[in-house]
């Protein structure tokens, strides 16, 4: 009977020792990311963005949006930003334009209507919105390389200037004029499933031109909480009637 026993629990840990590398193995986040691209469906964000000089910190926005998916990454997006002295603004992206109401454009709005177009789409559309985009595929595997991963978080830094080469997002962006040697710091913190479940960004503003000049040496730290991954969503542009402004067909 001992025998048997010995020889049973022995077996057993052999299966064991076998099937721990697999129950071990970690999801690649990149290609858990890849999965959720499915047209018509997205991921659900909020996120609060703080401005500090170095030595008072002011909450300054609170977003909250979603990314719509195609086949390769983000197609478009729909953000609501609320400020520090509960200025509203909103964003619309899709296709080539992307379109604003609110605050940000009110000076900008004839009688009888409510947004604003730009041509092109799919880029940061406020300096308080997270600069670095976890729902792109390129940027994704470029913060996964730059940073060290310990348990479910991965810490790291990259430059604008790198971050322009990855990120539609951000290289459509005012931002991407910057310093080019600008450090954004963060960390991602994944879920079970490889996927992003929150990223916190931080960075100093260098080289700021034209109306951003005052921003220069502030510092400007973003937290977002991800959710609904994979979930349907529908991004769709103003009703016609209700905009204004230039349009890239």
């Amino acid at each position: 009977m001992k025998k048997t026993i010995t020889v049973l629990l022995t077996v057993s840990g052999a299966l064991l020792v076998a099937a721990a590398p697999a129950q071990a193995a970690a999801k690649d986040p990149v290609r858990a990311l890849k999965a959720e691209m499915v047209a018509g469906h997205g991921v659900r964000f909020t996120e609060t963005a703080n401005w500090s000089d170095g030595l008072d910190t002011l909450q300054a926005y609170t977003n909250k949006g979603v990314f719509q998916f195609g086949k390769k990454g983000p197609v478009g997006y729909d953000i609501a930003s609320i400020a520090y002295d509960d200025a509203k603004d909103r964003a619309i992206s899709i296709g080539r334009n992307t379109y604003y109401s609110g605050e940000y454009v009110a000076d900008f709005l004839p009688k009888g209507k409510t947004w604003f177009r730009f041509e092109g789409g799919g880029a940061m559309p406020f300096l308080y919105a997270q600069v670095l985009n976890p729902a792109e595929p390129a940027t994704l595997s470029a913060l996964l390389a730059k940073g060290t991963k310990a348990g479910s978080k991965v810490t790291g830094k990259i430059t604008f200037k790198d971050l322009d080469k990855v990120s539609p997002w951000f290289s459509g962006s005012d931002l991407s004029d910057w310093a080019g040697d600008t450090e954004v710091s963060y960390t991602l913190t994944l879920t079970s499933a490889g996927l992003v479940s929150k990223l916190s960004s931080s960075f100093r503003a260098e080289g700021t031109k034209n109306e951003y000049a005052d921003f220069e040496g502030d510092i400007i730290e973003v937290d977002t909480r991800y959710t609904g991954w994979g979930s349907k969503v529908s991004v769709k542009a103003p009703d016609p009637k209700t905009v204004t402004g230039n349009s890239s067909g």
